[in-house]
Order: structure tokens, then C-alpha cells, then sequence
């Protein structure tokens, strides 16, 4: 199961850039959470914030406290460990080229050490069951590569992969952007399905995408958080003008 995630006044830097600014809410548990706002504003560093990939640059930091559950992500545990509860899903599908299908869903596990051949097979299929891949994908699972896959087949075999490791919260940024109405659809459908078990944090430019998935969401703007509030309110009763301007196509 997911789990809520607690931010308290995070801000984030690259270099002298000031990223994000003093950023506070509430992510709840076993909910699609989706954060909009124009490119640049912060979203896609925020979301590397909770599972520490913001600080792989080496020009990147950050402060403030950043709670998933009980465990404050900067000070109660490593960076490996997080991103084991934490998993990530990009915007343009990440297959490793070389990787049979199979071994891209396993590839986490046997990172962290896993060689049971029951184990392995098992998460394998769960994992892409739970990606609604697995009747496309099962009489070909060790003889074509991760690669050969159609764009959307490619990101939900990601998706797949990010579950395989058993995660409680999953970071999806711009997970559709870059695919066709149809795998848009699908990845949609499958958010729908997944927040039942994790907490999904969803980064998206579309605001149709938002409406249909999340039940709460964000608007960032130049680094701060303007508003976060029920979906339904965001997008009917906006308490903030630049929200209201900002879905309604005024900018960005």
C-alpha cells in the first residue's frame, strides 16, 4: 500500500538557481496526486526531491523536510533506500536497448540481489499484469527486446519495472506526453487502476489528463506553489487568479 508524504519547506537549488521556494503540502496516500504549471516552474525537480534524484547533480541541493510516512526522506534513510519505495517513470520510455522484456521488469531486482528463478518469474508476471501489458507481451517475454516494443507498450513495460521492486509511492513525469491518444489512453486507465495500491504523483502538462486521473492537484509557478487543492476546486473555483489564468490558456 501507498503511503502519504508530508513537505514541509522544501527548496531546492541548482547551482544559484533557487528551483523551488519554500514549497509546503500535504500528498495523500493512495491517491493520484497531479502537478501542473508551465515548463520551468519546478514540477520535474520537485518530483526528484522525493526520491533524492535531484541531489545526482552535483551542482543540485536541497533543504526542508520531505516525510514518507514516518521517515524523513534526508535524514532517517540513504538514497538507495528511498528510491526503493520511490519509484520513477520518465517522459519518454527508458527500455534498456540490450534487455529482453523480461529481463528489463527483473532488472531491479536483480540489481538488489535477487537470483530465485520462482521469485523473479513471478514478480515478472504480476508486475506486468499490473501494467496491463501482460497478454501483449507474454510468449515473447526472454526473445525480443524491451526495445522493440511500441512506444506505449515500452512505457508501461517501465512502469512494470518501476513496480517490480515493490514500491509505495510512484513519480510519473509526463508519462504520455510523448505517446499516441490511444497508449495515452492506457496509461490513463492504468493510473485509475494503480492508486488503489500506491501513491501516485503524477507531473503533466495536460489539463484534460489531470481532471481525468488525480484527485488532487498542484499549480507551481516560478519555483512556489500557488495553490493545491482538490481537482474539482482547481479547475471550477481556482482561489488564486494566476490558477484560474493558467488553466484557462491565459499563459503558459
Amino acid at each position: 500500500m501507498g503511503v502519504g508524504i508530508d513537505v514541509e519547506h522544501l527548496n531546492a537549488w541548482y547551482g544559484t538557481n533557487h528551483t523551488l521556494q519554500d514549497i509546503n503540502l500535504n500528498i495523500p496516500a493512495n491517491h493520484a496526486t497531479a502537478l501542473i504549471g508551465p515548463s520551468g516552474c519546478g514540477k520535474s525537480t520537485f518530483v526528484r526531491c522525493l526520491n533524492r534524484m535531484h541531489e545526482t547533480n552535483p551542482i543540485a541541493r536541497a533543504t526542508g523536510v520531505v516525510k514518507m510516512g514516518e521517515v524523513d526522506i534526508y535524514k532517517d534513510a540513504s538514497p538507495v533506500d528511498i528510491r526503493r519505495r520511490v519509484g520513477m517513470v520518465f517522459q519518454r520510455p527508458n527500455p534498456f536497448p540490450t534487455m529482453s522484456i523480461y529481463d528489463n521488469v527483473a532488472s531491479g531486482l536483480k540489481l538488489n540481489g535477487f537470483r530465485n528463478k520462482a521469485i523473479l518469474d513471478e514478480t515478472v508476471e504480476r508486475s506486468l499484469k499490473a501494467a496491463a501489458l501482460w497478454e501483449e507481451v507474454k510468449d515473447d517475454l526472454k526473445k525480443k527486446s524491451g526495445a522493440s516494443l511500441s512506444g506505449g507498450q515500452q512505457q508501461r513495460m517501465c512502469i512494470a519495472r518501476a513496480l517490480a521492486v515493490d514500491p509505495e509511492v510512484l513519480l510519473m513525469d509526463e508519462p504520455a506526453s510523448a505517446l499516441d491518444p490511444v497508449s495515452t489512453s492506457k496509461i490513463e486507465d492504468l493510473i485509475f487502476q494503480l492508486k488503489s495500491q500506491y501513491t501516485i504523483v503524477i507531473v503533466t502538462h495536460n489539463m484534460q489528463q489531470a481532471a481525468r486521473v488525480a484527485e488532487n492537484t498542484g499549480f507551481f509557478l516560478n519555483g512556489k506553489m500557488v495553490e493545491f487543492n482538490s481537482t474539482d476546486k482547481i479547475f471550477t473555483m481556482p482561489s488564486d487568479k494566476r490558477t484560474e489564468d493558467y488553466i484557462t490558456g491565459r499563459f503558459g
